[in-house]
């Protein structure tokens, strides 16, 4: 648990010393932009080496890792004085599916806050069905109103740098979830709706520091990914590990590409996690992985 003292109604100071909301869950949390650094630099040699040698111990997780079809980010956020981070293959862009909606989510409320889209409850139903049932119809609709260029500036946008191509790429919309439509592939290897797991766990830390486009609009991101409607992969088995904990959520599955990713925020537990998988066992492997990465979070 964060400990504060306010002199005022308010305060913002820069890490380490956080400040968070008087608020039972803590989100989001306040903190200067300065203080918001790239994830990289949070790169902690012994929670590395604790997630290598997890992910290594099986067999067909390391084959796939070393054929660059398994990657997997971790951020350690229990104490926002002292984040770490670790990751595999965390540059390794890969199709990821529906993943890439958080794009369009941070697109449009981004076009909310600039007033390019109006805040509609058609629009709002389109947005949170978009993100807790992952419904292609409404992301399609949403992604027809806020238009693809906008996506891209956003994504690409260095207040975000969710796609960066000095790492791999990132987080990428270029196509609509419908047969039709223009096709607008990434910069790096042309794919449509694409991710990296480094650029995923920046997501979720920028909107829990309350940095996607403003802190209301993040604690806004924050309700609507809360709760998630599915519950398979991740939350399958956060659902028996951590019943209580708020949960955070998008994921995406198309044919053997598997992805998922979490902020998981509860009172014994507090992390980001994410992973892209290459694999038809890729449901599976997801599921063991939050049990693996709960063993590293004990250490």
């Amino acid at each position: 648990m964060i400990q504060v003292t306010l002199s005022g109604p308010l305060a913002v100071l820069t890490l380490p010393e956080a400040i968070a909301q008087e608020r039972d869950d803590n989100l989001p949390i306040f903190v200067a932009d300065t203080a918001i650094k790239p994830l990289r630099s949070y790169v902690n040699a012994d929670f590395q080496n604790a997630l290598n040698r997890k992910l290594k111990a099986n067999a067909k997780w390391k084959k796939l890792i070393d054929q660059k079809q398994m990657a997997v980010g971790l951020v350690d956020m229990r104490d926002v004085n002292n984040i770490k981070f670790a990751r595999v293959n965390g540059n390794e862009m890969m199709y990821a599916a529906s993943l890439p909606k958080i794009g369009v989510l941070l697109a449009a409320i981004d076009a909310f806050e600039t007033g390019e889209l109006e805040e509609t409850p058609e629009v709002m139903e389109d947005i949170n069905i978009m993100i807790s049932k992952s419904n292609n119809q409404a992301t399609t609709r949403i992604m027809d109103l806020v238009g693809l260029d906008k996506i891209e500036s956003v994504l690409t946008d260095p207040r975000y740098a969710l796609y960066d191509e000095d790492y791999g790429g990132g987080l990428w919309v270029g196509k609509r979830y419908a047969s039709s439509g223009p096709r607008h592939g990434e910069p790096l290897k042309g794919i449509s709706h694409a991710a990296t797991v480094s650029q995923v766990c920046r997501f979720y830390y920028l909107m829990a520091f309350g940095k996607l486009v403003s802190f209301e609009r993040s604690a806004q991101m924050l309700e609507i990914m809360d709760d998630p409607g599915l519950h398979h992969k991740f939350v399958n088995s956060l659902d028996a590990l951590a019943p209580q904990a708020r949960v955070f959520r998008k994921s995406g599955s198309w044919k053997t590409y598997h992805s998922d990713s979490v902020l998981v925020w509860g009172e014994d537990r507090r992390y980001i996690l994410v992973a892209l998988i290459n694999d038809v066992d890729g449901e599976n492997i997801l599921r063991k992985l939050v049990m693996s990465v709960e063993e590293i979070m004990k250490l």
